[in-house]
């Protein structure tokens, strides 16, 4: 067995704390949570939770792809919203990034803060098919 390795993409947003943008384990990708923030500046896109949603699976997907795969391979993601009333927002952005016939598993959950003051953060785990 492989040992998981880092994985990391110049497209997203460095880590702002010690940890990976992704771990590869096997035929599985861990990506950490990914904040609304644009990569080049590392500040938030826009103060809309629609918007750093956006930006959030932009950033998801430039990750997915230095390991050649893309938001069509998600199998399961974690949004984490400030607050639930922006849940509507949050949803239609997601939907329209997520049209395949299968969409992740998904969980949603409102939390009492996030770093640097974002509305949103989405964290996912996909899967290589060979």
């Amino acid at each position: 067995m492989t040992q998981p390795q880092a994985l990391t993409s110049a497209a997203a947003p460095d880590a702002i704390g010690p940890y990976s943008q992704a771990v590869v384990s096997g035929d599985l990708i861990f990506c950490s949570g990914q904040l609304g923030l644009d990569p080049a500046s590392g500040e938030l896109v826009g103060p809309t939770a629609a918007e750093q949603a956006d930006r959030a699976l932009a950033n998801l997907a430039a990750v997915l792809a230095e390991a050649s795969l893309s938001l069509a391979d998600v199998v399961k993601t974690t949004v984490f919203v400030l607050d639930l009333a922006d849940f509507a927002a949050v949803n239609a952005v997601y939907g329209e990034r997520f049209d395949g016939p299968v969409k992740p598993a998904r969980s949603t959950v409102q939390v009492a803060g996030l770093p640097k003051g974002g509305r949103v953060e989405i964290e996912a785990v996909a899967r290589r098919t060979v």
